[in-house]
């Protein structure tokens, strides 16, 4: 029998990421860049949380977007038309961002005048937990629509989360959707998560996270 060896691709090819993750977040760290990573399964209402957010701080702070989409530049558009820089990141058919690909996207649009840059990955609630963007914080978006299981389904994206959004609260009286039981599901995973409910079409909720984020570009430029 011939003797051979196993290759943990994954393995590997995550290691790597980390270390061109953590080089990029210290990279951004002299620059004085805070780079949010925001995540969602698509029709969440990630890009109207953003827009809303771009209206609320963009004469507090100079914001800049990059936009992942497997092949799109709908987002990207309505983003710039927003009056931020904005840059759209087509993935070629994958269902994620790394590190390297994140790097790509950051030169593009340029910190040179940017403190808050966001990227709005691409719309799963698989893949993109898997791999470290070089961002400083996760957050992401949880619709009412979508169910309070979710936190049982995809444990690894309310784990690595800083922040988790419930959105679409305006639509509470019409689905069946437990805040407190989706909140203690999701802090189980993880007891540091930050959970805001919100309704971004509306504004309910909004001004928390606004505040978070402020609170989040202070304390990493200082």
């Amino acid at each position: 029998m011939s003797d051979f060896k196993v290759i943990e691709i994954k393995k590997n090819v995550l290691e790597d990421n980390e270390r061109e993750a953590d080089a990029l977040r210290g990279e951004l760290k002299e620059r004085g860049t805070f780079l949010l990573n925001l995540m969602s399964s698509p029709g969440s209402g990630k890009t109207t949380t953003l827009l809303r957010t771009i209206e609320a701080l963009r004469e507090e702070m100079k914001i800049g977007v990059m936009e992942a989409d497997i092949d799109s530049d709908v987002d990207a558009e309505a983003v710039a038309e927003a009056g931020v820089k904005a840059v759209q990141i087509h993935t070629g058919g994958m269902c994620h961002l790394d590190a390297d690909m994140t790097r790509q996207g950051i030169e593009s649009l340029g910190t040179e005048d940017v403190e808050l840059a966001v990227l709005e990955n691409v719309g799963n609630l698989v893949c993109p937990a898997e791999f470290d963007t070089g961002a400083v914080k996760n957050a992401m978006i949880l619709s009412v629509p979508e169910g309070d299981d979710k936190p049982l389904k995809y444990p690894l994206m309310f784990s690595v989360c800083d922040v988790l959004l419930i959105n679409k609260i305006d639509v509470l009286p019409y689905f069946d959707f437990d805040i407190e039981a989706c909140s203690a599901r999701a802090k189980n995973l993880n007891p540091d998560i930050r959970i805001i409910p919100i309704c971004a079409r509306t504004g309910e909720g909004m001004e928390a996270w606004y505040e978070w984020l402020r609170s989040q570009v202070k304390q990493w430029n200082e």
